[in-house]
Order: structure tokens, then C-alpha cells, then sequence
């Protein structure tokens, strides 16, 4: 993937003659690759390129790790509160979360496809944040989750350690490993 400060020796105008030759296929605003690039998820792609400190979060990333079947529509990304969110061509949804709680349970993931990582939140995390968000996301995706978390072999003792880090969420988990339990 090329970036506007990364043109590997091209000038601008080599880079667009490049562009209208096929050799690249632009993604986004300032940001191409290469035509006989192999497939990767060039949402993924685009939303590290943008910001460095992007993390995939809530329904992207439960489904990543499998916990869900819903296909979200849109890459749920998580940016620290403050953040300026960037304009995107892809489908990507920007969430802003709090800078103290931003990096727990933050890991980093290889982009399928390519050399380039991007940042993913730990399973105990999303399902923490799928319960602080259950108004916004709905009361169902969290417990399903959890369930299957759970099935898994999650620890509670693990998931409820990362959950008192987190606002709003310790009360509610608690509830619903109770009721599952």
C-alpha cells in the first residue's frame, strides 16, 4: 500500500500516470496499492493507514474473534476521545472512547493479506464493551457473546478483573454471568 508520504520514490505525477497505466488501484484519498496486490480487507487497511492508534472494536471485533454470527455492515473503530475522526471511502464506523481506558485489553493484529497491523481489543474487552454499550448495540449481541465466550472456556475471574477498569459495566456482567451461570 502506498501512502501520500510513503511514494517509494515516485513523484506525484508518476503516481497518477502509475494509476492511469493500472499499476495501482487507488483505496481511498492518498492512498493506493498495487494492481496484482493479493485480496486483503482494504477497510482494515485504510482505517491503520489512517490513524495510527485505530482499533477495531464491538460488533468488528466480536465477529473477528467469532463470538457473534452477525456480519456487521460497517468496521466498528475505536479512536481515543479527543481524537480528530478521519474522512473515509470505506465503510467504517468511528467511535470515540476514553483515553484513561483506551488501551486496556488493546492488542495488535496483522491485516489479512499484508504486511501492515492494525489494533484489535482482547475478547474480554469487546464483551465488556458490548455490555457498557448494550443500549446502543442491543441487549441480545452481549449475552450471546458471553454465552459463547463462556462455552469456550472464558474465565469470569478474567473478564471481570478487565471489567472494573471499564465505566458502567461491572453491574451488568455480573448479572448476566449470574443468570448464565
Amino acid at each position: 500500500m502506498l501512502r501520500p508520504t510513503d511514494r517509494r520514490g515516485l513523484s506525484r505525477s508518476a503516481l497518477y500516470r502509475a494509476k492511469q497505466r493500472g499499476h495501482l488501484d487507488r483505496l481511498a484519498r492518498g492512498l493506493y496499492r498495487p494492481s496484482d496486490a493479493p485480496a486483503a480487507d482494504w477497510d482494515w487497511l485504510e482505517a491503520a493507514a489512517r490513524r495510527p492508534e485505530a482499533t477495531i472494536c464491538l460488533t468488528s471485533a466480536l465477529a473477528h474473534h467469532d463470538l457473534i454470527d452477525t456480519i456487521p455492515a460497517t468496521l466498528d473503530v475505536a479512536l481515543p476521545r479527543g481524537t480528530r475522526l478521519p474522512m473515509t471511502t470505506a465503510a467504517i464506523t468511528w467511535h470515540s472512547f476514553d483515553r484513561a481506558t483506551f488501551d486496556v485489553g488493546r492488542e495488535q493484529t496483522q491485516v489479512p493479506g499484508t504486511d501492515e497491523t492494525i489494533g484489535i481489543y482482547s475478547p474480554e474487552r469487546c464483551i465488556a464493551d458490548a455490555f457498557r454499550l448494550r443500549g446502543e448495540l442491543g441487549y441480545e449481541l452481549p449475552r450471546d457473546a458471553l454465552r459463547e465466550w463462556l462455552r469456550r472456556g472464558g474465565k469470569p475471574a478474567r473478564l471481570m478483573q478487565l471489567a472494573v477498569q471499564l465505566p458502567r459495566t461491572k453491574k451488568p456482567l455480573l448479572q448476566a454471568l449470574e443468570l448464565l451461570a
